[in-house]
């Protein structure tokens, strides 16, 4: 089992490495109840996270976190000590500290710049982590350290770019230049000559010829029987003409 949490951690570090450019050392920004869990399965953070992830590791938390902790007493003083124990990052609420959910939160707002991973067993907060692209989630199973699948968000984030097939503006100069260099690049203005295709038939000459109608054939018999009758009467006529004359 720990060896396919470990081939599952890799892979899923290679997904962020290539499409979030993250890149040691790795930051962590863990919260009270991670640092809980973490105490109470016995996992050393420090020592244990690196060879998870596979690189240098800063674990870091915030103001706001500790705040939280201090206040909660002494059910969770162990959790406070091992988060004092890591940097302590700026978040804009040094007046007015907020829960270390929404200061974590806050921390990754306009697309993670930092490249920070969230550790946190706080399920709200985890849920709100995966809306957004490109942050590594990390939480504790029993007792072992877990880094979360890439969410559908940041799936969805590296299909688009991939689609819209976005490239670097000094990348596309560099192409432009290895075309130029290998004399692949096209001349503006060229155009590829279009052949022309063998003419057909005059389409007009294909028509039917249009068959007589039945009215044009019965005026045609009716001129065939008046012409008839008309050599009929002459001859009629001719004969009765030689009668007379003998």
């Amino acid at each position: 089992m720990g060896l396919r949490r470990q081939k599952h951690a890799k892979k899923h570090m290679g997904f962020y490495r290539h499409n979030f450019h993250i890149q040691e050392p790795f930051q962590v920004l863990l919260d009270g109840t991670f640092c809980q869990a973490a105490l109470r399965n016995k996992i050393q953070i420090r020592e244990q996270l690196p060879g998870y992830l596979g690189g240098a590791v800063q674990l870091c938390t915030s103001r706001c976190v500790l705040k939280e902790l201090e206040s909660l007493g002494k059910a969770l003083y162990g959790a406070k000590l091992i988060a004092q124990r890591f940097e302590v990052r700026n978040c804009s609420h040094h007046k007015d500290p907020v829960s270390g959910s929404a200061c974590l939160l806050s921390m990754i707002e306009e697309g993670n710049p930092h490249h920070y991973f969230v550790a946190t067993q706080d399920q709200e907060l985890a849920n709100k982590v995966k809306k957004k692209a490109g942050v590594p989630l990390l939480f504790i199973i029993q007792n072992t350290m877990v880094l979360d699948k890439p969410s559908p968000k940041s799936l969805a984030f590296v299909q688009k770019l991939q689609a819209d097939q976005l490239v670097p503006e000094y990348q596309k100069q560099s192409i432009a230049q290895l075309k130029e260099r290998e004399g692949l690049a096209k001349q503006e203005g060229e155009k590829r000559r279009k052949r022309k295709r063998a003419g057909g038939p005059n389409p007009l000459s294909c028509l039917k010829k249009k068959k007589k109608t039945q009215e044009g054939q019965e005026v045609s018999t009716a001129k065939k029987k008046r012409r008839k009758r008309k050599r009929n009467r002459v001859k009629a006529e001719a004969v009765q003409s030689a009668q007379k004359n003998e």
